[in-house]
């Protein structure tokens, strides 16, 4: 009987382990990100009622994602939604025709993912693209947005400071919790200082907005487009490595064509893209969430139950945003891709033939240029990867003794 009490207590120990590493994947990915999501909902044109309805369907997407597919097929496949996607689309504002067009360009989006997954020359040219360049793009959308603490010290110090430092002390203490303490300490101080307007509160609990889409080239082109592009290649190809570097080689063409339907679905309801998640990929299919690989599945389960029960809270948190000030929003959300830039200039610039051609495609990124109406992330793209093909491909220039 002993036997039997100590393998029951195992078992218990094997399910432990991976439903709490999953449970912190989630909380860490919503509480680090949420208020961006918001924030660029809103900056695209969104109201607050349809921010909140964007975020919890992206929300529900995910959760049921997450349980179905690891639950399938055994494996700690993880779904989150794109963090420099919404941290692109922040920085593009409202296109022509409103939020409705930025719903048509989710919508797109949605579509070259699922095509990705069924033709694959799209997804082998996807793959091409190094990168380098692709984290260079990512840094320079990023660089803005990380920016923005630093400003919001200067501007609101009574606000920012006590955001900045209690990011720090948990930096120092509690690493993994750095950003969730900075978004408590923001709550705290919202909670204090915002005035909400009459009657934004009523009818709080959450509903779903529908958004019908239009479509229009402003939107295809400045948002839709260079989405597909970030989700690609900073989300999914990344997602897939970190599985792969942990022990699990994944099929792409069905995850792809998965994301990419709820990447639909819940663009009618105002929701940015689904995808595989990178970072916290690495929370539920790693050692952490169990020693055994076959023994980790359940993490992203645990992911997606938690993700379920968040949900209901996005209309109240999106009230708050949408009375607190832009700049400090912004402030926190920048400390929360602070990692995502220092890895993405990192990736950028990790071998030598490719640091040019990197910086290239990172300060066209970071300068915000439009040109024929296409935004700065496409034309830092396209340079970094003319630069790369005339360097590679042509004639070199010679090198200077610049030698004293």
């Amino acid at each position: 009987m002993s036997q039997s009490l100590t393998g029951g207590a195992v078992g218990r120990r094997d399910y432990l382990q991976p439903v709490m590493a999953g449970a912190l994947a989630a909380v860490v990915g919503y509480a680090s990100t949420f208020t961006l999501v918001l924030a660029a909902l809103t900056a695209a044109g969104a109201s607050p009622q349809q921010a909140g309805s964007g975020l919890m369907s992206v929300c529900i997407a995910i959760g049921i994602l997450n349980i179905v597919v690891s639950a399938r097929v055994r494996l700690p496949v993880s779904f989150a939604w794109s963090t420099p996607g919404v941290a692109f689309i922040l920085t593009v504002g409202e296109p022509v025709g409103g939020f409705p067009a930025v719903a048509g360009a989710f919508l797109v989006a949605a579509g070259l993912i699922v095509l990705t997954g069924l033709i694959k020359p799209l997804a082998r040219l996807i793959a091409a693209i190094p990168s380098a360049i692709a984290n260079a793009m990512l840094a320079g959308m990023l660089l803005t947005l990380c920016l923005a603490p630093i400003t919001a010290v200067a501007e609101m110090p009574l606000l920012a400071l006590p955001i900045l430092l209690a990011w720090v002390i948990g930096l120092r203490f509690a690493r993994r919790y750095a950003v969730p303490i900075a978004v408590v300490v923001t709550g705290v101080l919202l909670a204090t200082t915002t005035h909400l307007p009459a009657g934004a509160l009523d009818g709080s609990w959450p509903v779903f907005v529908p958004v019908m889409p239009v479509f229009t080239l402003d939107a295809i082109v400045r948002i839709g487009l260079p989405l597909y592009v970030v989700t690609m290649a900073s989300q999914n190809l990344p997602g897939l490595a970190v599985m792969k570097a942990n022990g699990f080689d994944l099929p792409p063409a069905p995850l792809f064509i998965l994301t990419g339907i709820a990447s639909a679905v819940t663009a009618f309801f105002g929701g940015h893209s689904s995808n595989l998640a990178a970072i916290t990929a690495a929370i539920c299919a790693g050692p952490e969430a169990h020693p055994e690989r076959s023994k980790r599945w359940p993490a992203p389960i645990s992911a997606g139950v938690v993700y379920l029960l968040l949900a209901p809270g996005a209309s109240l948190a999106a009230a708050f945003i949408a009375a607190s000030p832009p700049l400090l929003i912004q402030a926190v959300a920048g400390l929360a891709l602070l990692s995502s830039l220092t890895a993405a200039l990192a990736g950028a610039l990790v071998t030598e033939e490719m640091r040019l051609p990197a910086i290239f495609t990172f300060v066209t990124t970071a300068s915000g240029i439009t040109i024929l109406g296409v935004g700065a992330p496409f034309w830092g793209l396209v340079g970094g990867i003319a630069m790369l093909v005339l360097l590679r491909f042509g004639i070199k220039p010679p090198v200077e003794n610049t030698g004293i």
